[in-house]
């Protein structure tokens, strides 16, 4: 009974210390309050643009590379081990989604789009045209682009059960957002769309030299298949536009901030602004 007393008195000794400091109390969370909402007005505002695409994976039958070598490797699996040519029927759409985050392809586009004077506007002079940096070793070079345009510019989330691939690109002005993120797959599709081809290209050279050299008709009628499957691999490249990555929903410009959000950091502030002051109000009274 005597600790049951204790704990009720100790319990309204606290309602009292709040109930003499709720001015205080009152005063800090308001205050806490309008600076996470001038803060949330104050902040430079980021937006979020998302491009879906589904990357297109290798055929296994019909025709297509891989559809043809699948089908052929058994019987020639060292002309096309020879001519360099891969019968794996999953590797399309791994260096589909490799190319889009690769460096080679963010610095590609940085450097065609002049993106440096963008992405680090706040060195910039432009009116003078240059660096407005004094030391030298911070002026942004192509390979902190790359770094910082990976770190907090571009995201990529891959959703295994559905396939599809959303490219996030957060930036302050929501139109260049969208155009960046569009680019980029699109850049993607050119890229991987002529490597495709020149290898295509290499294939059927290599093909025809090796069906000039051999007079067994087995082997090569062997290559003359090869030959067919690759020809029809260098026209499919040529006719498709999204070769590697198929656009599901493109990006738009988009109207509302990601970032700050200025009911989080309303809610934030009074919470944050809430407990403080009780902890002060506790932590003083003892």
């Amino acid at each position: 009974m005597t600790v049951q007393h204790q704990d009720e008195i100790s319990v309204s000794e606290f309602v009292g210390y709040l109930a003499r400091a709720r001015w205080l109390i009152l005063s800090v969370t308001i205050t806490f309050t309008l600076a996470g909402a001038i803060a949330s007005q104050v902040l430079t505002k980021k937006y979020e643009a998302s491009i879906v695409v589904s990357p297109v994976a290798s055929t296994t039958s019909g025709g297509g590379l891989s559809g043809g070598l699948s089908s052929l490797a058994s019987q020639f699996g060292d002309i096309a081990s020879m001519a360099g040519i891969s019968t794996s029927t999953d590797t399309k759409k791994s260096e589909s989604l490799a190319t889009l985050q690769s460096e080679a392809l963010t610095t590609q586009y940085i450097q065609q789009e002049n993106l440096l004077p963008v992405l680090y506007y706040d060195k910039w002079d432009a009116q003078k045209n240059r660096w407005d940096v004094s030391n030298p070793k911070k002026i942004p070079t192509l390979w902190k682009a790359n770094q910082f345009f990976k770190k907090s510019v571009r995201s990529i989330t891959n959703d295994t059960k559905s396939g599809l691939v959303t490219l996030n690109i957060t930036w302050k002005d929501p139109h260049l957002a969208a155009k960046w993120a569009n680019d980029l797959v699109k850049l993607t599709n050119d890229d991987l769309r002529n490597k495709a081809i020149q290898q295509s290209e290499s294939d059927i050279a290599f093909l025809n030299d090796q069906a000039a050299k051999t007079a067994e008709v087995g082997i090569k009628q062997g290559i003359y298949t090869l030959l067919q499957t690759e020809i029809k691999q260098a026209m499919l490249a040529r006719a498709t536009e999204e070769f590697a990555l198929k656009v599901i929903d493109p990006a738009v410009a988009p109207e509302k901030a990601s970032f700050p959000d200025p009911i989080a950091w309303t809610v934030s502030g009074f919470v944050g602004g809430l407990l403080l002051s009780v902890l002060f109000v506790l932590v003083r009274s003892k």
